[in-house]
């Protein structure tokens, strides 16, 4: 079940960067198989992340596994020496593997792109003639990178919330029923973890623009 998955989510440990680049090293210099699987575990949340637009599809939790394979692999092909985040490098594949499984089941067919903007334009139509320079490409990878540090940061609770309910597009009493709390306290976790996001991109705009 869906829910019983973001429970066991909701338990995952952050690891600290002494922490995680320990296992890394764990792992690719010595084969050490339980740094591999606490890495995988660690990571988890982003496979939440991708699969929460498809959530109400019956094939939920077979999404969830083709993310998880994704994740495996980006584990696998990882090299820590290159200096790229893991959670940059890993994303593309975890979500390559959950829309080639949907679209072969004919579940999806990249919706995300079909909605319409106010002016009545897709995301497809507007992708056609964009052409971004290279220092506006710079500026949004940084803060990608930036808001996925971000929300890493943020207590398991508000992390969750924020990708299930305000990125994901979950009903606050679904993600209640799934973490066994209220809809008042996800409300609250939302506004607490849109408080902390807020505070953390602000400081890196403020260093950015000087």
């Amino acid at each position: 079940m869906f829910s019983d998955y973001v429970k066991k989510l909701s338990a995952v440990q952050k690891l600290t960067p002494t922490e995680e680049e320990e296992l890394w090293r764990a792992y690719k210099e010595c084969g050490n198989e339980a740094a591999r699987q606490r890495i995988i575990e660690s990571y988890q949340p982003l496979v939440f992340r991708e699969v929460m637009p498809y959530r109400a599809l019956s094939a939920v939790m077979d999404a969830v596994q083709e993310g998880t394979v994704g994740l495996i692999e980006a584990v696998e092909r990882y090299d820590p020496s290159r200096g790229t985040a893991f959670s940059l490098y890993a994303v593309h594949r975890i979500r390559g593997r959950i829309l080639d499984f949907l679209r072969c089941e004919g579940q999806v067919d990249l919706p995300c792109l079909e909605v319409e903007t106010e002016t009545h334009e897709t995301a497809k139509d507007l992708l056609v003639d964009v052409c971004p320079s290279v220092a506006e490409l710079a500026e949004h990878h940084a803060l990608v990178g930036v808001l996925g540090a971000a929300m890493e940061r943020l207590p398991a609770h508000e992390r969750l919330v924020l990708e299930g309910v305000t990125i994901g597009g979950a009903r606050a009493q679904t993600m209640a029923e799934a973490l066994g709390v209220t809809s008042a306290q996800i409300y609250r976790l939302q506004k607490n973890g849109i408080r902390r996001i807020r505070g953390m991109l602000s400081r890196f705009m403020h260093h950015w623009q000087n």
